[in-house]
């Protein structure tokens, strides 16, 4: 295979059309602990020990002795909202939901619970509720950058894209260490055939990480279809550096050699995309990956 790509083995597709909306961002656990108020010390003990357990990856533990804190005193809003945080964690989403609620009631200005509980009905497809949360979020606090994030994630789900737009801005300026809010801009002016505001924003969530498979193959996608073949394979290529597991990035590759009449490439890549996409049960892309092949093998006469 030529020296200019070097693959792994890779997993996924992404289409033109908008993605689904999955990533939430959400504050680390051990970070997340506000002022306590006078709370019994076996309570307060118990936190601290939840927190701990959080910094040596022990989430079983952990979540034990957040529920034991929340348990000797309901009213410590930090307990739940710590609990809420590692379930979320072990995927847990209806426990989480249930957790930052009580947070939220137990402590009605605390922005972050319902910042996180606007998140977890998010994740949960509960869209309404989501933007309720996160809306009263951002009225605690207008600052609040996950808020924010969040916030255009649910406006971006129900298309409205103008409202998306201004709350991702909001994000990346309050958290610019932050890729997310400049992918999901990218996502949405590449749905709006903005191509090239798109290609700035995905350009702007590589700078900031630079190891973002996503961005790298959005990216590599818009350089494609502008015909600019070696600098798409290079950002195909840094998706499967950032994603050794990635197999749109694999597939992209393909159609790229493709291009370039690089045969025997495009079958190697092209078979990596079709077996990753055999693993993951995706038929209708493994049929397209086979039709590549197809060409791959077979090319017409120039």
């Amino acid at each position: 295979m030529n020296s200019t790509l070097k693959f792994g083995l890779s997993l996924l597709l992404l289409s033109s059309s908008m993605l689904p909306i999955a990533s939430l961002a959400t504050e680390p656990i051990a970070q997340s602990l506000p002022s306590l108020k006078p709370t019994q010390p076996a309570a307060r003990e118990q936190l601290k020990q939840g927190l701990a357990l959080i910094q040596q990856g022990n989430l079983p533990q952990a979540i034990a002795a957040f529920r034991q804190a929340a348990q000797l005193d309901p009213q410590l809003a930090a307990a739940h909202y710590n609990l809420g945080l590692a379930l979320r964690q072990t995927g847990e989403l209806q426990q989480a939901v249930d957790a930052f609620y009580r947070a939220t009631q137990t402590d009605p200005q605390f922005a972050l619970a319902f910042a996180n509980l606007g998140a977890a009905l998010l994740e949960g497809k509960n869209f309404p509720q989501a933007r309720t949360y996160l809306t009263k979020a951002l009225e605690l606090d207008p600052n609040l950058g996950v808020a924010h994030y969040n916030y255009g994630l649910v406006a971006a789900q129900s298309g409205e894209f103008e409202p998306a737009i201004a709350s991702f801005k909001n994000a990346l300026r309050l958290s610019p260490n932050a890729p997310e809010s400049a992918y999901h801009l990218g996502r949405i002016y590449l749905h709006q055939e903005n191509i090239e505001e798109a290609k700035k924003a995905f350009q702007q969530a590589i700078k900031i990480s630079p190891r973002y498979p996503e961005a790298h193959y959005n990216l590599g996608s818009i350089l494609f279809h502008q015909e600019e073949l070696d600098a798409a394979l290079a950002a195909f290529r840094q998706a499967t550096l950032a994603n050794s597991n990635y197999a749109n990035a694999y597939y992209g590759a393909g159609l790229v050699f493709l291009q370039q009449n690089r045969f025997s490439d495009a079958q190697q890549v092209l078979q990596y995309a079709r077996d990753l996409y055999q693993l993951q049960g995706n038929e209708q892309w493994v049929a397209n990956s086979e039709q590549l092949l197809e060409r791959a093998r077979n090319p017409e006469p120039q």
